[in-house]
């Protein structure tokens, strides 16, 4: 039985969350990988076909984490506070997972989405895809809820934490603890008028 790779494809993916961290999509090479993983480039180039793949796999995976710890909070027939919670979880998921989030901040085109073989712009498509659903699936149970309509309710899922994660991420930061705080009492206000003032 031959000896297991010594560095993994997580491995490689790990090295260039960090280099695309500190240096952005441009920073992310296959030789600069393999420095960062300690590995030789072959291990890189045995792994992923070329720089195009190991970018889409940077991001696929990015995504996919996200998506999964996101669906996990939301829960498949979200309550308010579910939703509550899973709007605060964007920001506490990207403070713990800062160079991952400067990934999903960047977005898929920053990482050459247009070089992508049709198989990993596919699987990007399927992503895009998921979060659709995962979000169609919590605007059902909310609507009868919370009385908001669609528009209202993507404000709190997408545009609020997304808003709040934003300003740090372009400094090139992670979101403190007290955004976390702040993201979740705004959801409670906006879903159930909790704190609103009459004033």
């Amino acid at each position: 039985m031959g000896r297991p790779p010594r560095h993994s494809a997580d491995d490689l993916l790990d090295a260039a969350v960090r280099l695309f961290a500190s240096g952005g999509p441009e920073a992310v090479t296959m030789s600069a990988v393999a420095r960062e993983a300690g590995a030789p480039s072959g291990s890189v180039y045995h792994r992923f076909s070329g720089r195009p793949a190991l970018l889409a796999a940077l991001w696929l995976r990015t995504v996919r984490r996200f998506h999964g710890d996101y669906r996990s909070v939301l829960g498949s027939e979200p309550s308010v506070r579910a939703v509550v919670e899973a709007t605060a979880s964007v920001v506490r998921w990207c403070r713990e997972h800062p160079g991952e989030a400067q990934v999903l901040y960047a977005g898929k085109r920053a990482l050459g989405f247009g070089t992508w073989s049709a198989e990993d712009r596919t699987a990007a498509g399927r992503t895009d895809a998921d979060l659709d659903h995962i979000l169609r699936a919590a605007l059902r149970p909310l609507r009868p809820a919370t009385g908001l309509g669609t528009d209202e309710l993507l404000l709190v899922l997408i545009d609020l934490p997304y808003a709040t994660v934003r300003r740090y991420l372009a400094q090139g930061r992670p979101p403190p603890v007290l955004a976390e705080a702040l993201v979740a009492r705004a959801a409670r206000t906006l879903l159930t008028g909790e704190g609103k003032s009459d004033g």
